[in-house]
Order: structure tokens, then C-alpha cells, then sequence
């Protein structure tokens, strides 16, 4: 059987891509007729052969080498494991799909909340998902494993830090022969994962399941081939932080408490008041944080990595995604990404079949070595409106090229223009920062002159814009009190129906029916109630954000008191977004300060002055400045895509740009 090895940047990629080619012939070997003349045709697609009904379903419990709750032994972690029989019986070998969670016990997983099940005996009965009942029948073990001082595992929980990491890479280091484990929690018999574990890892999981999976490919652990976050972190600090603003309800050590175990309440007071004493509300930046921060190591990273993100997350952001899948990329890391218009949601309950699917081809490929074409097919996956996608070949699409956009006074204070034309000197706004009032509200008064923001717009578009990537907003302000906080947005100005990610359901609602995707028990079901897109009729579209504490201007590290009438400098941080500004919509840019409910406010209520002629926006358009000054210029076309008409100020500006002006040979 031929093996077709991928071309991949980088040596950390040659050397998974062989890891991989090595798996697809030890699978062609497993799979090829013990007789007969001709050899069985390639794999492709793993199917449901094996019993569920029959699965092995153990726990174990694997030690970490780590004393996280000072009693004067090592932490054990437990691990609920469940995987087909036959092949263990037949000698066989394999793969292992994981999911490291803090929520097993306390919270539970997906959109019904599922917790694990145990019988009186101890062994488990439910996992929660769908990844059990889907991937056992096919070939795969699934291990659901409890991080640090959750459910039944020693230690204390450390909101990402070692403990967190420690946990999950010890189990894959116990798959790989390389820890040790136990079948008891406190017991000496050991309990032996080569016998049935090819060593090969994929570790998936929505929110600080995702998370972990980020940190734990960020040690470089053999035997990880892929990871799936979802919805996931890659620095703590920016997840209560925002360059040293705090975010909303910025405080990790609630959530320690909250994952928790009772018993491990009771012994972790000391973790949790050395977490505390750690992560300053004041945004400073601390020894704690790097512990937390995962994209530093990117470098180390030999997994592939499948990201999913929705672009209007506000728990986990979506710089969150941002930064690691940079960082991946400058280490030749081979990606996939889905963007979806959700908040916080699971792609399970927002494209179900179609994530079905592409998980099953995505885990054959990098687990078992099927060479199904998953990995020649786009990266990128981008919902356009509730429930249309589209492709691209990578992500941000070729082409993107970063845009100065430059914001000018108008005929009233606080409406402005947004274009490529520097403001004239001594230009300025002025706004008051309101706690009161949020992205929303500025938004939906943006034509109208308002104490709390400065808005800047377009004119209406007279093609699609598409923005594609992370912006920034460098601006000069003067602030009249000794703290302020900045909000800088970017807005589709024009109607849509949008996912309604704002409200309960984070863009999907919940039905009664059920489908089914796997096979069941009596104490594990594999079917789930169905979800739709929950959608809303909008003005305008928040498309990206984001915070900053001015008095960072000049270490982001460290906050420092700023000093009333003088000006500070500073790069106000964006998220990655990727939106599409229709034709007859125009573009807009705010900053503000406090954006209610996301960002918490200042000590003080400052008013700031923004000298225009020193600030400006850069922002990933795609076609560059040519696109920009097109769409920004000429007559709206028709449907049918008559061509426009360009003004003579539109050809300068054109002209200016290098950009092609429609109608003149090149």
C-alpha cells in the first residue's frame, strides 16, 4: 500500500507527518486479508464494527508526579476510559480521543449538561458527549479525564496553571508507557495502557477542556498527534484582562472554587489565596500569568491543531484564538479552523452533521493514518449569516494585506468620517466615559452627536469590504483624571440577520426532538436534543473589539497613574474577526471607554480628547488598500455586477493607493 507522506514548513511537522505515515502502514498491516492474491484497497473511513454494548469500562487512576495539595504524596488523577473489547482481545492496538475537563462533577458538559455516571461498584456508566458512543464503535478509546481537585482526582485545581497541564499530559504519558497508573485511588496495582494504546493522542474539548488541550501540546508531549479546542484559551491573562483592564468579574479564584471537589475546598485554601495573591485585579502582569500562557510555547507544539471559535464569543474571546493560531503559524504548525457568528457554543449544537462528519474524517486522518484527503480540502471553514458558510484555502485568506484607516472630523462633534486621509492638526473629540452604556449603545447612536463616544464612518459602501484578521487602534489621548479605560470597535453599519449571540442560547435554541450519532446503553444515550440557529434582525454589527487601560501606555506589563492634561499614546489590541461589509453599508469606528458588562470600569470617570491627526486603525482587509479606496468610492453597481462609476477623486485616491481603477488598461 503506498503511503503518501504530506509536505510540511518546519521540522516538527516532517516529523508527525512520518509519525502519521507510520500509523497508516501499521493500520494497513491490521487490516490487510490474512490470504488471497490481492491486497485490501486503502482505508478511508473507519466504521462502527465493534460493540458498545460490550466495551471495556474502567477507571484508573495516574499519577502526576505532583503534590498540589501538600499531603505529602503525589496527586492522583482519574481517568474513566471506555473502549471496544475485540481489538485488545485480537491483539490489536489503539488510538485514544481525550477529554481533560474540570466540569465533570460540578457542571457538567455540552448543551444538556451531562455528568459522568457510575454504578455502586464505581465504574462508569455515562460519559458525557457524543465521543463515546460515535468513535468506540469505530475503533477508538475515549478517556475523559478529571483535572486536578475535580470529581474523583487528588490535588488542587490552579485556573491553568501546572496542575491543570500536569494532569492531562500525565495521562498522555501513562498511554505511552511513560507514568504510572493505578487501579485504585490509593492502591498499588498497577494498571498497563500499552497493552491496548497505540501511544497515539488526540485531545479535544469546549472551553477549559480545549484550554488544557492548548497547554498540554505547548509541553511537546510525544504522543499528542492533535488537538481540537474549542472555544478555548491560550493566556489566562487575557482572559480576565484585557492590556491591564480588568474584564468583567475579573477574579480566577471563584473559578477554582467553583470545579472544585468539596473534599478539595477543604484542603486548597492556600492553592487558592496563592492564586489570588498572584493574579492582581490591578491587570499588572506577574510570574502567575506566564505559568498561564500557552502561546510563548507554540514552538513546542508537534500537534496538529483543529480550532473552533465563535467570532462573537464574550466569555472566551475570540483573541484567545487570535494570538495561538499566529503563533502556531510562524512554527509551521499544521491548522484547521471554523468561525462561526455563535457566542460560547459547541459546533455539536450549531452545524451538527456537518462537524460529525469532519471530526470523523479530521481523527482517521491524524489517529489512524487514513489518508482521506482532510488535510489537501480548506483550512478555513467562515459562517457568512446563520447557517451559510464558505471556504477558504487558508486563513487569513492570501491577499489580506493590513489597511490604514485614518479617522477626520465631521459637521458635528463626535460624528466623524472614517477613510485613508489623515485628519488636519489640531483636530480632536472629545467623550466622557459612561459605565452605563456599551458597544450597542454607542452603535445604535453613531449618527448622533452623544457625550459618551466618538463614532467615524464611511461613506455607504459600493462593494463588499471583507475584513479578515486582527486590527489594532493606535490613538493619542488626553485623559482629565489619573485612570481611564479605552473600548475600540469596528461596525457593519447597514440591517442583517445575525445569530443572536447575545441572547440565551448564544445563537441556537434548543428543540425537544433528538437524533442519535453512535450507540447506546441503557445509562448512555447517544442521542441529543436538536438545536437551530436563534437568530435576530440588527442595524448594525459589532464585528470586533477591544480594551485597553491607557495608563498601560507604556509598559503593557504594568499600570501606572496617568497625570490629567497630558497626552498618552497607546495600541489598543483588536480581535481577529472575519466579516464580509456588504455594498450599501458603511464601516464604522468608536472608541469610547467603559463598555458596560464586558469591561470593568476606572477608579475615576475621566473625559479623554483623541488628537485625530495622531490616531489611526489598521485594519486586515482583503485587496488591501485598493479595496478599501474602491469601495469607498465611485457608484453603488447594480445586482449583476455592472461595473461602477469611479470619481475623478475616487481615481486619485485609487491612484494614490496603486491600486487598478475599473475601466483603465494596465
Amino acid at each position: 500500500m503506498p503511503i503518501r507522506v504530506r509536505r510540511t514548513r518546519g521540522a516538527r511537522s516532517s516529523r508527525r507527518s512520518l509519525a502519521v505515515a507510520a500509523t497508516a502502514v501499521l493500520t494497513a498491516l491490521l487490516l490487510a486479508p490474512t490470504g488471497g492474491a490481492h491486497a485490501a484497497p486503502p482505508v478511508r473511513e473507519s466504521q462502527p464494527v465493534y460493540s458498545y454494548a460490550d466495551a471495556v469500562r474502567e477507571s484508573v487512576w495516574v499519577d502526576t508526579g505532583r503534590d498540589g495539595d501538600a499531603d505529602g504524596r503525589t496527586d492522583r488523577v482519574a481517568v474513566d476510559v471506555i473502549r471496544p473489547r475485540e481489538p485488545a482481545a485480537a491483539g490489536r492496538k489503539i488510538p485514544v480521543i481525550m477529554d481533560a475537563s474540570p466540569y465533570y462533577a460540578c457542571c457538567g458538559r455540552g448543551n444538556e449538561g451531562q455528568k459522568k455516571t457510575y454504578d455502586t461498584d464505581g465504574r462508569p456508566v455515562q460519559f458525557p458527549l457524543f465521543y463515546d458512543n460515535y468513535f468506540v464503535p469505530r475503533g477508538y478509546a475515549f478517556a475523559a479525564v478529571d483535572l486536578a481537585g475535580t470529581n474523583r482526582s487528588d490535588g488542587c485545581d490552579e485556573v491553568g496553571g501546572r496542575a491543570d497541564v500536569q494532569s492531562a499530559k500525565a495521562v498522555v504519558d501513562w498511554l505511552n508507557g511513560r507514568a504510572r497508573g493505578y487501579t485504585t485511588r490509593t492502591g498499588a496495582r498497577p494498571a498497563d495502557a500499552t497493552t491496548w494504546s497505540t501511544g497515539a493522542v488526540g485531545m479535544i474539548g469546549k472551553s477549559w477542556d480545549g484550554t488544557v488541550a492548548n497547554g498540554v501540546a505547548a509541553t511537546g508531549v510525544e504522543g499528542l498527534r492533535t488537538i481540537v479546542p474549542i472555544g478555548a484559551i491560550s493566556s489566562w491573562y487575557d482572559y480576565f484582562h484585557s492590556q491591564g483592564a480588568p474584564l468583567y468579574d475579573a477574579n480566577p479564584t471563584w473559578l477554582s472554587d467553583y470545579v472544585n471537589h468539596p473534599d478539595a475546598r477543604a484542603r486548597c485554601g492556600a492553592v487558592q489565596e496563592r492564586i489570588a495573591a498572584a493574579t492582581p485585579y490591578s491587570g499588572d502582569w506577574t510570574p502567575a500569568w506566564s505559568e498561564r500562557n500557552y502561546v510563548p510555547d507554540a514552538g513546542k507544539v508537534r500537534a496538529s491543531v483543529f480550532v473552533v471559535h465563535g467570532r462573537q464569543d464574550l466569555n472566551v474571546r475570540a483573541n484567545q484564538f487570535g494570538q495561538w493560531w499566529d503563533a502556531l503559524a510562524a512554527h509551521g504548525v499544521e491548522r484547521k479552523i471554523w468561525l462561526s457568528q455563535t457566542g460560547h457554543v459547541d459546533p455539536f449544537d450549531f452545524r451538527r452533521a456537518d462537524w460529525v462528519r469532519t471530526l470523523h474524517r479530521w481523527f482517521d486522518h491524524e489517529l489512524l493514518g487514513h489518508d482521506n484527503g482532510i488535510d489537501r480540502e480548506p483550512m478555513a471553514d467562515i459562517e457568512r449569516a446563520p447557517d451559510r458558510w464558505t471556504t477558504d484555502r487558508s486563513w487569513p485568506p492570501r491577499g489580506t494585506t493590513p489597511t490604514v484607516l485614518r479617522p477626520a472630523p465631521g459637521a458635528a462633534p463626535g460624528v466623524g468620517t472614517l477613510g485613508r486621509t489623515p485628519a488636519p492638526g489640531g483636530s480632536t473629540e472629545t467623550f466622557t466615559d459612561d459605565p452605563a452604556l456599551g458597544e450597542l449603545d454607542w452603535a445604535a447612536d453613531v449618527d448622533r452627536s452623544t457625550p459618551a463616544k466618538a463614532g467615524f464612518t464611511t461613506r455607504p459602501l459600493t462593494r463588499d469590504l471583507r475584513i479578515a484578521g486582527s486590527s489594532t487602534v493606535t490613538l493619542t489621548a488626553t485623559p482629565t483624571t489619573t485612570t481611564a479605560h479605552l473600548t475600540a470597535v469596528l461596525v457593519d453599519l447597514g440591517p442583517a440577520r445575525i445569530r443572536a449571540y447575545a441572547e440565551p442560547g448564544e445563537g441556537i435554541t434548543t428543540l425537544p426532538e433528538r437524533t442519535c450519532w453512535g450507540a447506546s446503553t441503557v445509562g448512555d444515550s447517544a442521542c441529543f436534543k436538536v438545536t437551530e440557529a436563534r437568530t435576530a434582525e440588527v442595524g448594525h454589527t459589532v464585528v470586533s473589539r477591544g480594551w485597553a487601560d491607557l495608563g498601560t501606555w507604556a509598559d503593557p506589563r504594568e499600570g501606572r497613574p496617568l497625570t490629567p492634561g497630558r497626552p498618552y499614546t497607546i495600541t489598543v489590541k483588536l480581535a481577529p474577526t472575519d466579516h464580509v461589509v456588504p455594498a450599501g453599508h458603511r464601516l464604522a469606528l468608536i472608541v469610547a471607554g467603559t463598555d458596560k458588562d464586558l469591561l470593568d470600569p476606572p477608579s475615576t470617570r475621566p473625559a479623554l480628547t483623541l488628537d485625530l491627526s495622531r490616531t489611526h486603525a489598521v485594519v486586515p482587509l482583503l485587496g488591501g488598500p485598493g479595496s478599501f479606496v474602491r469601495a469607498t468610492t465611485g457608484d453603488l453597481a447594480p445586482a449583476g455586477g455592472v461595473q461602477q462609476r469611479v470619481t475623478p477623486t475616487g481615481a486619485a485616491a485609487l491612484a494614490r493607493a496603486g491600486a487598478p481603477i475599473p475601466g483603465e488598461a494596465r
